[in-house]
């Protein structure tokens, strides 16, 4: 049985250095006076080229939280943890729309790049894309309005939300929907699994939705797509539950990759500042009590 508490097992491919290292970096992190200066004073070192900044962050935190800046670089961390039997999910982090369409279409084929070279790999069987990185930010968050001011099923208020679009932006949306089947299509024939990251609540819904359709083309025997659902949000046990249902429907196998949630300062802004009800748990027991469900549940329901 595995124990988390093994920390020989657990560190085993760092080195003394490394450990030192990694001690100072999360006890600096553990600061609140010097993260808040670090929050504060990084992003202006950055951009008035203060020199040295950027080597700074790449022997500290990049280090420590970043496999690499390209496939290359990443590959000499796949190739150290294989010899420790650990398995790697590649995570090309982008977002897109510094170029329009043709930011989106380059993210897609980035996406692609990356299934490609885990599929030459025997511990990456998993790769993580956000729907961000090649769709327009502004229209996931028309959909989402879309879908929340609808009523039904999550996949009968996203068609409802895509039928009032206007004949561009369906336009749009359509070529968004190409990228994500374009990326699943290569994974499922690559046997790599798509791992879709969670985003913010007010774009979250049309991610959930087009997620569900892809499960529902590719993982028909086995997984390919997971969707990540994110336990810090009161609603996602539920939601979760409702995936399930979902699934058995329309026999499809559910993937899920179940997560506490990354974006709780900024939900909770949000909710304030717009006079609604934040939709983050309102604690942190609130938040393991629902994971641990959502886990148990997972267990529960393998077959």
């Amino acid at each position: 049985m595995i124990s988390f508490d093994n920390t020989e097992y657990a560190f085993a491919y760092k080195s003394t250095s490394e450990l030192k290292k990694a001690h100072f970096l999360f006890s600096s992190m553990g600061s609140p006076f010097l993260l808040k200066m670090g929050l504060s004073l990084m992003p202006l070192a950055i951009k008035w080229n203060i020199p040295f900044t950027k080597a700074l962050l790449r022997k500290t935190i990049f280090q420590q939280f970043v496999g690499g800046e390209t496939l290359q670089q990443t590959a000499a961390v796949a190739d150290k943890l294989e010899q420790y039997n650990v398995q790697v999910i590649l995570d090309y982090g982008v977002e897109g729309g510094g170029d329009g369409e043709k930011g989106f279409d380059h993210s897609t084929d980035e996406f692609i790049r990356v299934i490609d070279y885990a599929a030459t790999q025997q511990n990456i069987p998993f790769m993580s894309i956000k729907v961000t990185g090649f769709s327009r930010f502004e229209l996931l968050e028309k959909i989402d309005a879309g879908m929340n001011s609808a009523e039904g099923t999550l996949m009968k208020r996203y068609n409802q939300s895509l039928e009032n679009l206007p004949a561009n932006e369906k336009d749009e949306w359509q070529s968004v929907v190409n990228r994500l089947e374009k990326i699943c299509a290569t994974a499922a024939a690559k046997k790599i699994a798509v791992l879709v990251d969670a985003e913010e609540t007010w774009i979250q819904d049309p991610v959930d939705a087009i997620t569900m359709l892809m499960m529902d083309k590719y993982n028909k025997k086995s997984v390919v797509v997971y969707n990540t659902i994110q336990l810090y949000r009161h609603d996602r046990l539920a939601f979760l539950k409702a995936s399930y249902e979902a699934a058995i429907e329309r026999n499809f196998v559910l993937g899920a990759k179940i997560v506490r949630g990354a974006y709780m300062e900024k939900e909770r802004k949000r909710a304030e500042e717009k006079g609604y009800p934040s939709p983050i748990q309102p604690n942190k027991e609130s938040s393991d009590r629902d994971y641990n469900a959502a886990v148990e549940f997972c267990i529960a329901h393998l077959d």
